[in-house]
């Protein structure tokens, strides 16, 4: 009996070293590379070289002087996938998002029995100009804090005067644009 004991004693030690021995033999083999430092690097604004302006944002043109190198197809074009939650066309539905046939020249929040946010019902006194459209079309959030529209916004200049461009021609007699 005594041998019997020892046997099972035996192969469990035994066992239990294989599995030690393979797992040291994997941690070695697969092994994670540590970086030598920790953490990411952010970026942050390095100072220019040349005469300690900030060249990291270039100003854009003003809205006036891409409007008249705009065009209306492009913009409507770029309208695409606003279309899941606006209609364009006269006489249109609400939808997620009020109509925008007419926008261009109308006041901000001011479909009658659309649901605005109330950051937006609280505009109904400004008016959808190329300026306006042009900051809301670039990051809605910063342009009207506390809206509902989940639309992260157009970053390419150009791409916001076309889409103002569009949401001009769509009304029974457009707006004239401004003037550069």
């Amino acid at each position: 009996m005594n041998i019997e004991a020892n046997k099972i004693a035996g192969a469990v030690l035994s066992t239990l070293l294989v599995v030690m021995g393979l797992n040291m033999t994997a941690g070695i083999v697969f092994a994670p590379k540590k970086p030598v430092v920790t953490g990411f690097d952010l970026p942050s604004e390095e100072p220019t070289h040349g005469g300690g302006a900030a060249a990291a944002a270039v100003a854009e043109e003003p809205i006036a002087v891409r409007l008249a190198k705009a065009d209306i197809a492009k913009g409507e074009k770029a309208t695409a996938a606003c279309k899941a939650c606006h209609t364009f066309e006269k006489g249109g539905a609400n939808k997620v998002g009020p109509h925008l046939f007419g926008v261009y020249g109308r006041n901000e929040g001011s479909i009658d029995g659309f649901g605005y946010s109330a950051a937006m019902k609280g505009r109904n006194d400004k008016t959808w100009d190329a300026d306006a459209l042009d900051h809301f079309l670039k990051n809605p959030k910063a342009y009207v804090a506390g809206t509902i529209m989940a639309f992260a916004g157009i970053a390419k200049p150009e791409t916001r005067a076309d889409v103002v461009a569009y949401l001009n021609s769509l009304s029974d007699s457009p707006q004239p644009l401004p003037k550069p």
